[in-house]
């Protein structure tokens, strides 16, 4: 049993930017991590409040290990999904909507199962827009210029299908019900009783007349004699 109070488990929440079996690096300098957005519905109050009590965990824990350099009110990694994206002032996305939203990384790859705990290798069947259970770690981070709390995943339990977020994807009807199909070129057919022409080239009788066994090479014969 994790006795770690900065650890937790949620259930039944969505994910979304989903890089659970293979590492991503979010920008070209950046090492790469496996992750995952996690979108928790506002109706889940008891996970609200296990998230709650996580920060405050790891935020004791991180003042007691860096000292009072470590703000008493750290930079949290948890936003409001009907807000604006810190990043960039942007709306977030309408599948963020009614939800709390944070990315949970590692550098390690989590084990990843399914609904009987056996992993789950198929990348098709891990992606953005399933429904999951959760298992992570809220931890300090302590750079110069930038303090805060973020979360770590560690294990993830798919529990169903969602639809796929990121885009729509085009049907094959979608995009060629509606195309002619090229027409199938037509040759002519020879006429019945058709004869080619004769060649206009001379033919020399005398390849007409060799045996067969000579094949027109010269001393061919004697060759095969040899052999």
């Amino acid at each position: 049993m994790n006795n770690n109070p900065a650890h937790i488990v949620l259930t039944n929440v969505r994910l979304s930017y989903v890089h659970l079996l293979e590492p991503h690096a979010q920008q070209p300098n950046q090492e790469p991590k496996y992750s995952t957005t996690i979108l928790v519905p506002k109706t889940d109050v008891a996970g609200k409040a296990k998230i709650d009590a996580a920060i405050q965990a790891a935020t004791q824990r991180a003042r007691e290990k860096f000292g009072q350099v470590f703000p008493a009110q750290p930079k949290i990694s948890v936003h409001d999904g009907d807000g604006a994206r810190p990043s960039d002032g942007q709306p977030f996305g309408p599948e963020c909507k009614g939800c709390w939203v944070f990315t949970a990384s590692s550098k390690t790859r989590p084990n990843v199962v399914d609904i009987n705990l056996q992993p789950i290798m198929d990348a098709t069947e891990i992606y953005s827009g399933i429904y999951a259970n959760v298992g992570i770690t809220f931890f300090g981070y302590n750079a110069p210029q930038n303090k805060g709390i973020g979360v770590g995943i560690e294990n993830v339990q798919k529990v169903a299908d969602g639809e796929a977020l990121g885009g729509n994807r085009a049907s094959v009807d979608d995009d060629f019900a509606q195309v002619n199909a090229p027409a199938i070129p037509s040759y002519p057919i020879a006429p019945q009783g058709f004869q080619p022409a004769t060649p206009e080239y001379p033919v020399n009788p005398q390849y007409m007349q060799l045996n067969p066994n000579d094949y027109g090479i010269p001393g061919y014969p004697q060759y095969m004699q040899q052999a």
